[in-house]
């Protein structure tokens, strides 16, 4: 069954527009997760990031107290958060690039660049008992760069086929690269997830075409939404579009080998 890990930055993003450097506010977080989870999220997501723009310290403990099922942090390969997240003990990480300017993730891990780097950080990282993801582009050398690191997951960076998804031929293209890259870390032995800029438009096209995926990481789209309808119904509503991923062998019906 393909899972849903909803992200809930956004929701501390709102939280700390208003109440920065307190250790309360609103909203609250941890009660969205709570909310995502009793609509049925398979887990949750969270990027405890160097700024701590959005997420801070105290949520992140919270967090583990509270998900009993899946915990995903994101991360950078900063000395700081690599303790922090060896304390914590989520379930998996997802190490991704950070950079202060951008609003949001942009961009996959560099895994080629850095291979010797982030092959440390994952060892570490599974000698301490957690699962490890490498967000990267539907790219063959990161892919099997990432398959020699050591590393459990990748995440495909889905930005570039959200970004151009009204343009059917490019949308196309974007589609083919993340089968292809889909089928290649499969059959390197990685487990694969998908996320960024998916949402309730995108997603069915995505899903009749590309194979092998286990888990979906969704933040915006889902909150967003749930500004209009609230939480339950946004993570319901999506759950909604993810059941239709009908998988023989990993491949969904409409996938051309």
């Amino acid at each position: 069954m393909l899972k849903l890990g909803v992200n809930i930055d956004h929701v501390a993003t709102l939280r700390e527009a208003r109440y920065r450097g307190r250790d309360n506010g609103v909203p609250d977080p941890i009660e969205a997760a709570k909310l995502c989870l009793e609509a049925g999220a398979h887990g949750i997501t969270a990027h405890l990031r160097e700024d701590r723009r959005h997420i801070q310290d105290r949520d992140v403990w919270r967090l583990r107290e509270l998900v009993k099922t899946r915990f995903n942090l994101e991360m950078a390969m900063a000395d700081e958060i690599i303790q922090i997240v060896l304390k914590v003990k989520p379930d998996i990480v997802c190490i991704v690039p950070e950079k202060r300017q951008e609003v949001t993730t942009e961009g996959g891990l560099n895994v080629v660049g850095q291979f010797e780097r982030v092959r440390e950080v994952v060892k570490r990282l599974n000698d301490a008992g957690i699962d490890v993801s490498l967000f990267i582009n539907p790219e063959i050398d990161q892919i099997e760069a990432a398959a020699r690191t050591g590393c459990q997951f990748v995440e495909l960076h889905t930005g570039a086929y959200s970004e151009v998804f009204s343009a059917e031929q490019t949308s196309n293209d974007e589609l083919e690269k993340l089968a292809r890259a889909a089928c290649l870390a499969n059959s390197l032995g990685l487990k694969v997830n998908a996320g960024h800029g998916l949402n309730y438009m995108n997603l069915p096209l995505l899903l009749a075409n590309v194979p092998f995926l286990q888990e979906l990481n969704i933040g915006h789209a889902i909150i967003s939404r749930a500004v209009f309808t609230g939480i339950k119904e946004a993570v319901s509503k999506m759950l909604e579009i993810m059941v239709t991923y009908r998988a023989q062998n990993g491949f969904p019906e409409n996938f051309k080998k």
